[in-house]
């Protein structure tokens, strides 16, 4: 059974203008600092790396981000990964700063995992289009709605509405965990993305009711110039990401989280493929890919069609080199989370990081498979 929320996506639609005349999108591209030269990126790398030592710091970024970010944040000894590791790794870290170069959903849970630590963000304004589209007042009467079903909400997803969470999930432990709540019988309250939700549901055929959200990189896929790309390239294989629309995850080859989708490249080396995710993936991808390599973007509605239509996250693109350094030289841009939710958003993750460390599901892409190192199954211990 899908059931939605039927105004959700009404109430929640981004590329246009709201009541004051703002286009969300508009605003936060407006917000994205103009490309630095070379010169600056080398300046600003060098400053960082000195910051990062002096403040104890080590900076965890997300395979969405700009790359020089990505590249700095592997050459200080910190991590680039999908949300899952990430929340690992800042755990697992002696640095008594967290910098999170991601969305603001990120930042959250680094601090409800490490409460004692400083947690530090390039951009605390850069946020996330699930999360916006999930306000917890009305998520909460959602839920009271449905009393007898198990909550299960995406990791992009406020901490307030985490709190209001039975367990709390990334795309690349979704399955698993949905798999082992039907075995027992239970019936799931899914959001905020309805096209994961639907994936998930026929994978595994467990009753879920959807919240109508969805990602506005994702929802940009066209399956019908996918299907045209295809036949240009017919020896590509297609990587699509679940909070596409069923439509495009119908003609891939692979479809998986932000890891996994890395993974099938390094599985498959020299081959041609064909992406839909957000484009920020395909510098880590180009990185680890083996020589002759192809990597295709996968086609949105296009550039020109609306202010979200570009395979790029927004607010993503708020993270900058420069805005690492400022946080790390004035100290702002501080999350903080009210206790109280906190302590009730913490048991939903420590449950999915728990049946993480059980099942031995994660890790980081590496040629032969994900990596299986210690910490990334450490459980509630340092993880």
């Amino acid at each position: 059974m899908t059931t939605a929320v039927k105004d959700a996506r009404r109430l929640y639609e981004f590329p246009k203008p709201d009541a004051s005349g703002v286009c969300l999108t508009a605003q936060a591209w407006a917000r994205v600092e103009p490309p630095a030269t070379r010169a600056e990126r080398t300046s600003a790398k060098q400053r960082i790396r000195e910051l990062l030592r002096e403040r104890n710091a080590v900076l965890v970024a997300h395979y969405y981000v700009d790359g020089d970010i990505q590249d700095l944040a592997e050459e200080t000894g910190g991590c680039v990964a999908d949300s899952l590791e990430m929340a690992r790794f800042g755990r697992a870290h002696r640095a008594s700063t967290l910098v999170v170069a991601g969305v603001r959903f990120m930042g959250e849970t680094a601090k409800i995992l490490n409460p004692e630590k400083t947690v530090l963000m390039p951009d605390l304004d850069a946020t996330c289009s699930l999360d916006l589209g999930c306000p917890v007042d009305e998520f909460t009467t959602f839920c009271d709605a449905n009393p007898d079903r198990t909550v299960v909400v995406y990791a992009n997803t406020s901490a307030s509405v985490k709190a209001r969470a039975d367990w709390m999930v990334t795309s690349s432990i979704a399955l698993p965990i949905v798999e082992h709540l039907k075995a027992r019988g239970e019936k799931i309250l899914w959001a905020p993305d309805r096209h994961l939700g639907r994936y998930i549901q026929e994978e595994t055929g467990a009753d879920m009711l959807l919240w109508d959200g969805a990602c506005i990189v994702h929802d940009e896929f066209r399956a019908a110039e996918l299907g045209l790309l295809k036949a240009q390239h017919p020896g590509a294989k297609v990587l699509v990401h679940p909070e596409s629309p069923r439509a495009v995850v119908v003609q891939a080859d692979v479809v998986g989280s932000t890891s996994g989708l890395i993974q099938a490249v390094l599985d498959n080396p020299g081959g041609t493929f064909i992406v839909a995710t957000d484009g920020g993936i395909l510098h880590h991808m180009r990185k680890l890919a083996a020589p002759g390599t192809t990597l295709i973007e996968a086609p949105t509605a296009g550039s020109g069609a609306t202010c979200k239509s570009c395979a790029h996250c927004p607010w993503m693109a708020m993270n900058s080199l420069r805005g690492v350094a400022r946080v790390l030289e004035e100290g702002n841009n501080e999350i903080r989370v009210d206790d109280d939710i906190a302590a009730r958003a913490r048991i939903s993750i420590e449950r999915m990081l728990e049946f993480a460390a059980a099942h031995r599901i994660g890790g980081r892409p590496k040629a032969g498979g994900l990596s299986a190192n210690p910490e990334a199954h450490g459980g509630l211990g340092p993880a």
